[in-house]
């Protein structure tokens, strides 16, 4: 047996891990948590079952053994306690003593099942962690010992990974990060270079068919935005880090660190660059509404990044934030600079993140202002998060592209619905994802943004979508404006261009930064075009006498219309403005949409053709209108303050009264915004090819002698 080598914990690592344990650190507390942790699941039985259901018993059973063998051997490592040490063996050795002799797991799921989970995906994070608590306890086993663990299961593991299941094994998708990951790792452990080297290159040995340098090279934008959102980044950013680091240990000559221009560096501020001021993250393709920058990858990402690139002070922000940090080495220095830290803000700056391997591909717009309080409008314009002609497994994007997601006041109060999944909840269509995902979830009627003729864009088809993607028209964050940007698509729908603009205006006038959204449609033919909004909250009151459904039916047949019952509907004659406001936790939101063409506003909420109540009930606005060009010229205004138990309520009425749309063409489009008070705000925003900074939008008060419009 060759000399061993360590993994992500070193002997001198371990030490100073270890004088951790009673000291007054977040390493410590850390250290504390895990061995308390550990000591707790040690005390009751740890059995090896075979087969269940997804997200069963046994299910469950597996994943908590991998994670503690994996802390036992850490633990081993660092406090030097044996009897951590014999409980991971016994593990293994429970798993090696079955692992060779089970079929296929029981699999409702359309990916290929491992021996012990129903996909694959969950036997490598199996792979993955207990190889690497495995290798924290080599150097204190016996010859036969390391074999019957390494021939009958790790082994076995690596040539079902690179034989059974090669095609999963070589995916570009965060599967297959997991794959490589697991497998280079394993290699690491068992000295196995030609493990490493597939892992590595892929099966192929090209960098590009498969492996971890054609997914850091494919997956990630040179602004490091990951092609499937937020929510599959963060989860794949996990065994990234993990893999880099093992890399850099034992392979520092490939200086993985410094690959493509410090990718992972990119790619880590750019998953923390898109969070929500409350650090959960937008639901970007198929996702849930609730992960948050406390999650493991972005854990492991503060450690690492804090420790490998020039100590970035943002990192302490997001240290803080955590409040916890992963037990390595890159732990120590983050550690130590926050125990000499004040409290840091988690404010982020306005930013674009260019989407696609080139950044060619659109991108993702997000516009802050504010410190507490803070107001972030982000605009979705970059490449269907599929690529299904990769991967069937490559198929978590949504048709929403010029979607709109709005936050302040600790809320998210225009929003995108996320995925419909309810995860690991068996009796929930086996814990994956409902059949309402594909029909409402990923449809464009589910998002912010305008869906024409009632069809999703792309025809609700990913082949048609992963050839397509938005175009940047102006990102501007210093003009003396405000800040504000634009992006444009072209035949997402055949024959009707689309341009969505998005101001973000600072006022003294207003206790919170005015959003002003402009989306112009031009074709030759006419149309149907819906304006879609999703909010939460209570109804407060509308300028639009709206008529209620005697009869609940759905608004349409398909395209997720057949999901949303159509609740009321008011008539909003040309040239006027719609107002519809709701009372969302403490804080009222506005709604003021101009109407040049006249329409209706449809007041709609999830739930129609959901026998098994898949969805969640969520209210929904469409506003309507029809003709060849169009435009919804919108503001939205955050005011006021409720507090039921002392019956307070503040400024519940805002003070944007009306929107007109004085004119737009290719060239310009200009708004007049009719506030309380006798003034309008005139907006102007170039429409022209390549606006830049300084002639992209402008805005102006002006003194009005007479609105002929009441301010209550």
């Amino acid at each position: 047996m060759r000399l061993w080598k360590p993994l992500l914990i070193s002997p001198d690592d371990a030490q100073q891990l270890r004088a951790q344990r009673d000291a007054e650190t977040l390493p410590g507390a850390v250290l504390r948590e895990n061995i308390a942790a550990l000591e707790t699941f040690m005390a009751q039985p740890a059995p090896v079952p075979g087969h269940g259901e997804a997200g069963g018993a046994e299910h469950h059973q597996h994943k908590q053994n991998y994670v503690y063998i994996n802390l036992a051997g850490r633990l081993f490592l660092i406090t030097g306690e044996r009897r951590y040490r014999d409980f991971a063996l016994s593990l293994l050795n429970g798993y090696a003593d079955i692992y060779p002799t089970l079929g296929s797991a029981t699999s409702k799921d359309s990916n290929a099942p491992g021996r012990i989970f129903h996909q694959t995906l969950n036997e490598n994070m199996f792979w993955l962690y207990a190889v690497e608590g495995y290798h924290c306890l080599i150097p204190s086993l016996r010859q036969p010992e390391r074999s019957h663990i390494e021939d009958h299961l790790f082994r076995v593991m690596a040539d079902d990974a690179l034989s059974r299941h090669a095609k999963d094994f070589d995916i570009v998708h965060n599967h297959g990060i997991w794959s490589v990951a697991a497998a280079a790792i394993s290699g690491y452990a068992l000295q196995d270079d030609s493990l490493v080297e597939k892992a590595l290159y892929g099966l192929k040995g090209d960098s590009e068919s498969g492996g971890f340098f054609a997914q850091l090279s494919q997956l990630f934008s040179p602004d490091g935005y990951y092609i499937e959102g937020p929510y599959y980044h963060r989860f794949a950013l996990r065994p990234l880090l993990l893999l880099a680091e093992v890399i850099d240990r034992r392979q520092p000559e490939l200086q993985i660190f410094q690959f493509r221009d410090e990718i992972i560096r990119k790619t880590c501020e750019a998953l923390i660059l898109t969070a929500f001021p409350d650090g959960t993250w937008p639901a970007l393709n198929d996702s849930s509404k609730t992960i948050n920058i406390s999650d493991d990858g972005a854990v492991i990402a503060a450690n690492v990044c804090y420790h490998r690139y020039h100590q970035d002070p943002r990192w302490l922000a997001v240290a803080q934030k955590q409040q916890t940090v992963w037990l390595n080495a890159a732990a120590l220095a983050l550690s130590a600079a926050l125990s000499d830290s004040p409290p840091l803000p988690l404010n982020r700056e306005s930013v674009e993140l260019r989407d696609g391997p080139e950044g060619q591909h659109g991108g993702i717009g997000i516009l802050r202002s504010g410190e507490e309080n803070q107001t972030m409008a982000l605009m979705w314009y970059g490449q269907h998060g599929s690529i299904p002609r990769l991967h069937s497994a490559l198929n978590h994007g949504h048709f929403d592209g010029l979607h709109l997601s709005l936050f302040n006041h600790g809320r998210e109060f225009l929003r995108d619905y996320g995925f419909g999944r309810w995860v690991n909840v068996e009796p929930k269509f086996g814990g994956r994802y409902i059949p309402e995902n594909n029909t409402y979830c990923k449809q464009t009627v589910a998002h912010n943004t305008v869906v024409v003729d009632g069809q999703s864009q792309n025809g609700g088809q990913s082949l048609q979508a992963e050839k397509r993607s938005g175009q940047r028209h102006f990102f501007v964050t210093q003009a003396q404006a405000g800040q504000g940007m634009s992006a444009r698509l072209h035949d997402y729908t055949p024959g009707v261009e689309q341009q969505r603009t998005v101001l973000l205006l600072d006022l003294p006038e207003f206790s919170s930064p005015l959003i002003v959204d402009v989306f112009r449609l031009t074709s030759d033919q006419p149309h149907r075009y819906d304006y879609c909004l999703h909010h939460l909250g209570q109804f407060v009151r509308s300028d639009t006498t709206l008529k209620a459904a005697g009869e609940l039916k759905p608004l349409g047949e398909n395209h997720g219309y057949q999901h949303l019952w159509d609740c009321a509907r008011g008539a909003v004659p040309a040239g006027d403005s719609a107002l519809f406001s709701w009372l969302d936790g403490g804080t009222y939101r506005t709604l003021i949409s101009a109407f040049p063409d006249g329409g209706e506003l449809i007041v709609a909420r999830t739930g129609a053709n959901d026998p098994h109540f898949n969805l969640r009930s969520e209210p929904a606005l469409l506003l309507r209108t029809h003709g060849s060009d169009a435009i919804f010229a919108s503001v939205f205004e955050t005011h006021g303050y409720f507090d039921e138990a002392t019956e307070t309520s503040l400024d519940a009425r805002g003070k944007v009264l009306q929107v007109r749309v004085v004119s737009h063409d290719d060239r310009q489009t200009e708004l007049n915004i009719l506030c309380t008070g006798n003034r309008t705000l005139n907006v102007l925003i170039s429409n022209g090819p390549t606006p830049d900074a300084e002639n992209a939008f402008s805005t102006a008060w002006r003194a009005v002698s007479s609105l002929n419009i009441p301010e209550s």
